[in-house]
Protein backbone atom coordinates (compact mmCIF):
# COMPACT_ATOMS: atom_id res chain seq x y z
CA UNK A 1 0.00 0.00 0.00
CA UNK A 2 1.39 3.38 -1.01
CA UNK A 3 1.79 6.19 1.53
CA UNK A 4 -1.02 8.21 -0.07
CA UNK A 5 -3.40 5.21 0.02
CA UNK A 6 -2.66 4.48 3.68
CA UNK A 7 -3.15 8.18 4.46
CA UNK A 8 -6.60 8.21 2.83
CA UNK A 9 -7.55 4.99 4.65
CA UNK A 10 -6.33 6.52 7.92
CA UNK A 11 -8.47 9.61 7.36
CA UNK A 12 -11.57 7.48 6.70
CA UNK A 13 -10.94 5.43 9.85
CA UNK A 14 -10.31 8.63 11.83
CA UNK A 15 -13.62 10.14 10.65
CA UNK A 16 -15.47 7.01 11.76
CA UNK A 17 -13.78 7.07 15.18
CA UNK A 18 -14.43 10.80 15.61
CA UNK A 19 -18.12 10.43 14.76
CA UNK A 20 -18.43 7.65 17.37
CA UNK A 21 -16.99 10.09 19.93
CA UNK A 22 -19.56 12.77 19.09
CA UNK A 23 -17.59 14.90 16.63
CA UNK A 24 -19.60 16.45 13.80
CA UNK A 25 -17.44 16.59 10.67
CA UNK A 26 -17.76 19.96 8.93
CA UNK A 27 -15.02 19.80 6.33
CA UNK A 28 -12.20 17.55 5.12
CA UNK A 29 -8.87 18.53 3.60
CA UNK A 30 -9.14 22.29 4.07
CA UNK A 31 -6.32 23.93 2.12
CA UNK A 32 -4.96 27.44 2.05
CA UNK A 33 -1.53 28.90 1.37
CA UNK A 34 -0.46 28.24 4.97
CA UNK A 35 -1.10 24.50 4.71
CA UNK A 36 -3.77 21.85 5.07
CA UNK A 37 -5.99 20.59 7.86
CA UNK A 38 -7.24 17.03 7.41
CA UNK A 39 -10.55 17.41 9.27
CA UNK A 40 -12.51 20.31 10.73
CA UNK A 41 -15.19 19.25 13.19
CA UNK A 42 -17.41 20.44 16.01
CA UNK A 43 -17.07 18.69 19.36
CA UNK A 44 -18.83 19.80 22.55
CA UNK A 45 -19.28 23.42 21.39
CA UNK A 46 -15.62 23.61 20.38
CA UNK A 47 -14.18 23.77 16.87
CA UNK A 48 -11.57 21.04 16.42
CA UNK A 49 -8.89 21.18 13.73
CA UNK A 50 -7.72 17.61 13.36
CA UNK A 51 -4.43 16.28 12.00
CA UNK A 52 -4.50 12.58 11.11
CA UNK A 53 -1.24 10.62 11.12
CA UNK A 54 -1.21 7.08 9.75
CA UNK A 55 1.64 4.58 10.07
CA UNK A 56 2.01 1.00 8.88
CA UNK A 57 5.06 0.25 11.00
CA UNK A 58 7.30 1.57 13.74
CA UNK A 59 10.48 1.96 11.69
CA UNK A 60 10.23 5.76 11.84
CA UNK A 61 8.44 6.17 15.16
CA UNK A 62 4.81 6.48 16.18
CA UNK A 63 2.22 8.59 14.36
CA UNK A 64 2.44 11.20 17.13
CA UNK A 65 6.22 11.46 16.77
CA UNK A 66 5.88 12.30 13.08
CA UNK A 67 4.43 15.77 13.80
CA UNK A 68 7.30 18.25 13.69
CA UNK A 69 7.42 21.71 15.26
CA UNK A 70 7.20 23.17 11.76
CA UNK A 71 4.02 21.14 11.09
CA UNK A 72 2.53 22.31 14.40
CA UNK A 73 3.14 25.95 13.43
CA UNK A 74 1.57 25.37 9.99
CA UNK A 75 -1.47 23.80 11.66
CA UNK A 76 -1.92 26.87 13.86
CA UNK A 77 -1.52 29.24 10.89
CA UNK A 78 -3.98 27.21 8.81
CA UNK A 79 -6.48 27.12 11.69
CA UNK A 80 -6.23 30.91 11.99
CA UNK A 81 -6.87 31.27 8.25
CA UNK A 82 -9.94 29.03 8.57
CA UNK A 83 -11.26 31.05 11.50
CA UNK A 84 -10.74 34.33 9.64
CA UNK A 85 -12.49 33.09 6.48
CA UNK A 86 -15.50 31.41 8.14
CA UNK A 87 -17.79 33.69 10.18
CA UNK A 88 -20.14 32.50 12.92
CA UNK A 89 -17.91 29.77 14.32
CA UNK A 90 -17.62 28.85 18.00
CA UNK A 91 -15.23 31.04 19.95
CA UNK A 92 -13.41 28.04 21.44
CA UNK A 93 -11.13 26.01 19.22
CA UNK A 94 -8.34 23.49 19.56
CA UNK A 95 -6.08 21.25 17.51
CA UNK A 96 -6.50 17.49 17.92
CA UNK A 97 -4.48 14.60 16.49
CA UNK A 98 -5.71 11.19 15.49
CA UNK A 99 -3.03 8.51 15.50
CA UNK A 100 -3.82 5.56 13.24
CA UNK A 101 -1.67 2.45 13.09
CA UNK A 102 -2.35 -0.14 10.40
CA UNK A 103 -1.21 -3.74 10.26
CA UNK A 104 1.27 -3.80 7.35
CA UNK A 105 -0.11 -7.08 6.00
CA UNK A 106 -3.87 -6.82 6.48
CA UNK A 107 -4.14 -2.99 6.37
CA UNK A 108 -6.60 -3.18 9.27
CA UNK A 109 -6.37 -0.69 12.11
CA UNK A 110 -4.41 -1.94 15.12
CA UNK A 111 -4.78 1.39 16.97
CA UNK A 112 -6.84 4.54 16.55
CA UNK A 113 -6.29 7.15 19.24
CA UNK A 114 -7.86 10.60 19.45
CA UNK A 115 -5.65 13.09 21.25
CA UNK A 116 -7.65 16.18 22.17
CA UNK A 117 -5.97 19.57 22.48
CA UNK A 118 -2.70 18.05 21.29
CA UNK A 119 -0.75 21.32 21.09
CA UNK A 120 -1.36 22.58 24.61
Amino acid sequence: MKKQESGKLGERLACDALKKQGYRIMEKNYRCRQGEIDIVALHKNCLAFIEVRTKTGHAYGSPEESVTEQKKQRLISTAMDYLNSHPDLPENWRIDFVAVELDPLTKKATRIEIIENALS
